[in-house]
Formats: C-alpha cells, structure tokens, sequence
C-alpha cells in the first residue's frame, strides 16, 4: 500500500490491475473499505479520504459535491487513471454519481452503498444542525448521537465490532471537516440519473433511513443499466454490518464488466 498526498486529499493505492476508486461517507475514511480490499485482488485499489476527512486537510473555504468530483477527476488523472470501476457509500454515492455524469468515459461502473439521490429538506436542515452541534461539542458528542441510528438495531448487541468502529470513526474526524462535509451535502443537488450510461448496482439495507430501499430502487430504475440489492438486517452502513455480502456483491458485479 501507497499514501500519496495531493493537495487536497491523502489517497492510498494497492495492487494492479484495473481500477476502483473507493469514496467513504460521511464520518467514514479510506477504511471504510478495508473489509472489502482482501476480496478485491488483481485489482488496482484507490482510496482517497476525501477534503476534510481522515488525513486529508480540511479546506479554508466551503465543501461542495461538484468541486469534491472535479478534484476526484483531476487526482485520478495524475494517477494514470482513465477508466476505473466507482464505489461509494452514502456521502461518497453522491460524488460518484456527479463524477459519472461530468466525467462518463471515466466510470465503467458504479456500485453505491447505501444511495443518496438528493437530500430531502428535513434532511438538509438536520445536516446543517449537526454541522452546528460539531462545531458546538465536538465529534465525540455527534458520535454518540449518530451511531446507534444508522447502524440496524441489533447492531450493538449482534455486531459490537461494527459498532465500535463506525463510532470511532466519527471521533476521529476533524470536527471543522465534519461540519462543512455536513454542510456540503446539506446544500447538495442531484445529477441527471438517466444519463449514467455505465451499469450501476445500487445496495443498501432494509433499516437504512438515509438510503432506504425506495430510494435504491429508484435509483436502480432511472438509471440506463441498473439494479437493486436490499441486504436484511442492515443499516446505512452496509460495508461495515454486512462485508461478507458486500464483498461478494461488489465481486460478481465488477467482475462481469468487459472493459
């Protein structure tokens, strides 16, 4: 594994073969991947933590979904990437469908994990407050109140590692890096779905209230070549609840694309 540092974000590549660049959500890193990787052989993994997350520097001005895709463009570039499978969860879905759109001969492909399309208006208004409450008390307080509701219920008791590390994860987040990812994608608008020509496989969980099944499915529909896979028991964060079903999901769907 190499960390290479752009100017704006950390980013760690593994392994040859064709590419997968791999975008974490909110309150998520590079390693929100890392269960997947062992999966993921022969081919050349990309991971960046995106502006304000992980060991990426948190800008001086304001976060947005389409600077976030123009910088993700321009670092693939200096990579030697011109072609790459794109994944995503939650936050990351977002960027990777703009990325798709503003960048088509790029994306062979996107899976997203746990969709976003556009936020609702309730959810812009509770991203701009828990920018606030960031700022206000810091990442151990926004841990504590996001954890437990985007996990599935029996996540504490029945997955305690997966617990732990979403809540850790959050904690260790810049909280001024938070706060203006929080406020990105508050102020975020979705992209023309139809015209993502490259197969997309939408997952997500029958317990995940950012990215429920309705919003997969519509997803999966209006796009050109996609489909829809609803995992049981699962939260927003499938990668992390459910690796092994994520693993072999993401394996038999990127290995079926002729390049």
């Amino acid at each position: 594994m190499t960390s290479i540092r752009f100017k704006d974000m950390m980013v760690e590549t593994a392994g040859d073969g064709m590419p997968i660049v791999m975008l974490h959500g909110l309150g998520g890193t590079s390693n929100s991947w890392q269960a997947l990787v062992p999966s993921l052989a022969g081919f050349r993994l990309i991971r960046p933590d995106l502006p304000g997350a992980g060991r990426s520097p948190t800008p001086g001005g304001k976060i947005d979904i389409v600077s976030l895709a123009q910088a993700l463009a321009r670092n693939l570039a200096e990579l030697g990437v011109e072609r790459a499978h794109i994944i995503g969860h939650s936050f990351g879905t977002l960027i990777a469908q703009h990325l798709a759109v503003m960048h088509p001969r790029l994306a062979a492909s996107l899976a997203l994990f746990g969709p976003i399309i556009e936020p609702a208006d309730a959810a812009r208004e509770r991203l701009r407050a828990r920018a606030a409450l960031a700022r206000q008390e810091g990442m151990c307080t926004i841990a504590d109140q996001v954890t437990p509701v985007s996990l599935a219920a029996s996540a504490q008791q029945q997955s305690p590692v997966a617990f732990a590390f979403v809540r850790e994860s959050h904690m260790r987040q810049d909280a001024e890096g938070f706060a203006k990812s929080c406020e990105a994608l508050a102020g975020a608008s979705g992209t023309e779905l139809a015209a993502i020509a490259c197969p997309v496989l939408v997952v997500t969980g029958d317990q995940d209230g950012v990215g429920p099944p309705s919003v997969a499915q519509q997803l999966a529909e209006t796009v050109k070549q996609g489909s829809a896979v609803v995992l049981n028991d699962c939260g927003h964060w499938a990668p992390i609840e459910k690796p092994a079903e994520c693993a072999r999901l993401l394996n038999e769907f990127v290995r079926k694309i002729a390049i």
